[in-house]
């Protein structure tokens, strides 16, 4: 399991059920038709709903009801990203999964009523998309995410666990799939189940392998140690850095989820003869992966799917515990730009 609290600010607050309906509002006449004039201005949800520190990282602009435990979810993917790069007239397909993420922290606060402060213990993750889906465009990505929530479970009238499917619509095509579960516990209740955890690392960060063998521009975006002779053949440290602004966006007792996503995205990569497009991930988290032991990755590519696509079985393993287990899947190579 992986949480996916947000500790930015202290105390529990309460998440009040927002309504779901959002007021369009024009711009003021300026004298002249304006290029917008008539639309819904745009803007983010609060970040505390997605568990974000920074504002930048919000991806949902806005959710309305649909029908009973049913929602739309609205979303934008920015042109450019610090982390999520564009490469070869792709977006990264992990803002796939990272939109997904967000779409149910923020109905789990929003429509559920989900206090601030709660943890949410994530159990698995995924999606699976065309690559159309991630198509560069001249203008950011406008997306809605159809959201059915079930298994929805709660006591005392507060959410505990919840399972969710979404489906990802781009220019009124749908165009990914995918969900997640998780549960959700009060502070107290974590508390008394990861006691006193530390924040950082105790040791120093190994350097990282060659950028380029893991899809990479820059050393800082690696989380993947450079083997040494305690690592074999595709297998490989994990590389923690809590200083990085996106992988660990707020400080937390744990390695995140979407950390463990990326390292299983590396992993593939680096197995792979040339540049992937991973347009399915699906991960499964069975504990914690904490600061104070290495987390070993190791990547072993799979048969292809039924529609012929490679597949690698990633596993995270922590001491003699298996911390998560992914299974990524590319276009196929022939047809993924270099």
């Amino acid at each position: 399991m992986q949480s996916l609290s947000h500790t930015a600010e202290p105390g529990v607050l309460s998440a009040p059920r927002l309504s779901s309906t959002v007021p369009h509002h024009r711009l003021p006449d300026a004298g002249g038709p304006l290029p917008y004039a008539g639309e819904p201005l745009t803007t983010t949800v609060p970040r505390q709903y997605v568990h974000r520190a920074a504002v930048a990282e919000v991806f949902l602009t806005g959710w309305e009801e649909t029908g009973p435990h049913a929602f739309t979810v609205r979303a934008q993917w920015p042109r450019g990203h610090s982390l999520f790069r564009a490469a070869g007239g792709h977006q990264d397909p992990l803002l796939i999964a990272e939109t997904i993420r967000q779409a149910g922290s923020l109905l789990s606060h929003a429509a559920y009523g989900v206090p601030l402060g709660h943890q949410f213990l994530m159990w698995d993750l995924a999606f699976s998309a065309s690559p159309e889906a991630v198509a560069v465009a001249p203008a950011p990505t406008d997306l809605e995410l159809h959201v059915t929530c079930r298994d929805v479970a709660q006591r005392r009238g507060e959410l505990t666990k919840m399972r969710y499917t979404a489906s990802v619509v781009r220019d009124g095509r749908p165009v990914a799939t995918g969900g997640a579960s998780f549960n959700c516990v009060t502070p107290a209740a974590y508390r008394r189940l990861r006691g006193e955890r530390p924040f950082f690392p105790s040791g120093a960060m190994p350097p990282p392998v060659a950028p380029g063998l893991v899809g990479r521009e820059l050393e800082r975006d690696v989380v993947l140690a450079a083997p040494t002779g305690d690592a074999g053949t595709h297998r490989w440290e994990l590389r923690v850095d809590t200083g990085h602004p996106v992988l660990f966006d707020h400080p937390v007792d744990h390695v995140p989820g979407m950390v463990l996503l990326e390292a299983a995205r590396q992993a593939a990569q680096a197995v792979s003869s040339r540049r992937i497009l991973p347009v399915a991930v699906s991960t499964v988290y069975e504990n914690y992966a904490e600061f104070d032991a290495p987390c070993w990755i190791e990547a072993t590519p799979g048969a292809p799917d039924a529609l012929g696509r490679p597949t690698v079985e990633v596993t995270g393993r922590q001491a003699d515990r298996t911390v998560f287990t992914s299974t990524v899947t590319a276009w196929p190579a022939s047809r993924t730009p270099a």
